[in-house]
């Protein structure tokens, strides 16, 4: 599967500006890169334009990045079922504040699965049953998402040195089997609650999430 750059513009919001770009696949699938202090590769020199104004080369930081999976209920409804709202908010403005990294922001709803298959699986946690099973009882996978995008999104900004905000471990092996050196891995714990304790249990405990094992001791910081 390939990845091709198609626009870009800018986009304000309540945390700072950001460089939006778009990126799609041989499938026509859509995927969003949010960058601030990173600037595109001149493909034809191969080299950063990130240039003051005399052409010297400006020397910036290593980019703060968070790869952050598409979420609805949570990024627009502030559902409390997950974190993925809080998440997505605390590292867009740690971004801000840092002034030079991206969000990379991929189509894959639902671990990979889907709204519709997403919200069959919320009914069966809403019968008890854990957010890694619910999948399993739909014939679904634990987690289907992909993360090959990534590369080429972060090389269209001339990124190959990170500091990744995650507790998925996963994403970090991901970026440094395909050269990318994760130089530092930021973890992320914010928007616990008495709805989703049990949701970040298991993916800790079943799906190998970097969260530490009193990580309820945060409810009432969150609340």
């Amino acid at each position: 599967m390939s990845y091709q750059f198609i626009t870009s513009a800018k986009l304000p919001t309540r945390h700072g500006e950001f460089d939006i770009h778009i990126f799609e696949n041989d499938d026509g699938q859509e995927h969003v890169m949010l960058t601030v202090g990173l600037f595109a590769v001149d493909q034809n020199q191969d080299q950063i334009s990130d240039v003051g104004q005399d052409d010297t080369p400006i020397e910036r930081p290593l980019p703060l990045i968070r790869i952050h999976s598409e979420c609805l209920t949570g990024d627009a409804f502030s559902s409390l079922k997950c974190d993925c709202g809080p998440q997505l908010n605390t590292a867009m403005q740690a971004i801000q504040e840092t002034g030079c990294g991206a969000i990379l922001y991929l189509r894959q709803e639902g671990r990979g699965i889907g709204l519709t298959n997403k919200i069959r699986a919320y009914a069966l946690q809403d019968q008890g049953h854990d957010t890694l099973d619910a999948n399993l009882m739909l014939g679904l996978p634990a987690d289907a998402r992909i993360y090959d995008m990534c590369g080429p999104m972060l090389a269209h900004v001339g990124v190959d040195a990170v500091r990744l905000i995650t507790n998925n471990p996963d994403k970090v092996a991901y970026l440094t089997e395909h050269g990318i050196d994760v130089v530092e891995r930021v973890p992320l714990l914010v928007g616990v609650n008495d709805m989703n304790a049990e949701y970040l249990a298991t993916k800790r405990d079943r799906m190998g999430h970097l969260l530490d094992k009193d990580f309820n001791t945060a409810l009432h910081l969150n609340k």
